[in-house]
């Protein structure tokens, strides 16, 4: 671990500051709400090209940064492609070829569902957590939505002869590897080291830096392990997200698009020839993201049907439409 790591104990800034307004909540004409954060555009060339707010302030990028993690299985010697690589980028939906997946995987690798070390969890998409739970099915750890990240970490560790039980302590040769992949693919040291919802360590970098790392992954040169994570998850966007998500729709609609949202509201995409962004909205308003990422698509010059998709956040008033969630940039 770098000596500019800091550790979960270190006081850390986070959020503190009075963002700019990215959206607003508007009922029957009415402004009654708005969502405030930060959010950076580059060009292909990779200079900035619009700041709002401070992207170069830390955030979690939670699970924005999940190909980084997935690079750093491969440069540890795991021997992933294809849908197999892209559930280990993933935020899976639990949908059953999610699962039906994960536990392949984990057999695959000799291993079990009682391997993984992520909470027991309902699947992350709404419909198939009412389905889960009408058919009389628990939380379960491999429903988590990282599953696929855990048994790729663990399958890593068993190939190197490194402990399992303790692959997600931070100062775990595995996770020491993934630290060295995101200060390499950002540009930047790690301002903070935090545990994520799924249990593994998680890093906070500056929005501008998240945004280099996914310009970085789709301009990697062939056969690298950031072109190969990069490749499968636009290959294989079903698995990294789901039927029902928008990551999944840009990366099928927007060639070459690579697109990965985190909790609490951030998002990270890159588009083929280098343009970038990556925002986050501070109060991790989930209903903000897609008004205010086909918003800052357009502003990349991305002319596709899929923005009008993903910008679609209505408000209901007695199950009728009265307004909407928009983007105020």
């Amino acid at each position: 671990m770098t000596s500019s790591t800091l550790d979960a104990t270190t006081a850390s800034p986070g959020i503190s500051r009075l963002s700019p307004v990215l959206a607003e909540v508007v009922r029957s004409g009415f402004v009654e709400g708005v969502h405030r954060g930060s959010l950076v555009l580059l060009a292909a060339d990779g200079s900035v090209e619009l700041a709002l707010g401070d992207p170069t302030a830390p955030v979690y990028p939670r699970s924005a940064n999940k190909p980084m993690q997935a690079a750093a299985v491969l440069r540890a010697g795991l021997e992933l492609s294809g849908e197999r690589l892209a559930l280990a980028a993933a935020s899976h939906s639990g949908e059953s070829f999610h699962l039906e997946l994960a536990r392949t995987m984990l057999g695959e690798f000799g291993l079990s569902e009682e391997d993984l070390q992520t909470p027991p969890d309902l699947p992350l998409d709404p419909v198939e957590a009412e389905a889960y739970l009408a058919s009389g099915l628990a939380r379960h750890k491999v429903t988590m939505n990282c599953s696929g990240k855990h048994a790729a970490m663990i399958a890593a560790c068993a190939a190197n002869g490194w402990p399992t039980e303790t692959y997600l302590d931070p100062a775990h040769p595995l996770q020491r590897l993934v630290l060295d992949v995101v200060e390499a693919v950002t540009g930047e040291p790690v301002h903070h080291m935090g545990t994520d919802g799924c249990g593994a360590p998680l890093m906070a970098l500056s929005l501008t830096g998240l945004a280099r790392a996914f310009r970085s992954f789709v301009l990697a040169a062939p056969g690298t392990p950031e072109r190969a994570v990069a490749d499968a998850m636009r290959a294989h966007p079903e698995y990294v997200a789901g039927t029902r998500r928008p990551d999944t729709w840009i990366m099928r609609e927007v060639p070459g698009a690579l697109s990965k949202m985190g909790a609490e509201a951030v998002q990270a995409l890159a588009l083929p020839d280098g343009r970038a962004l990556a925002f986050k909205i501070d109060d991790g308003a989930a209903r903000a993201m897609g008004p205010v990422l086909a918003r800052a698509l357009a502003l990349l010059g991305v002319d596709s049907p899929v923005l009008a998709r993903i910008a679609e956040a209505p408000l209901l008033g007695g199950a009728q439409r009265v307004g909407e969630i928009r983007a105020a940039f």
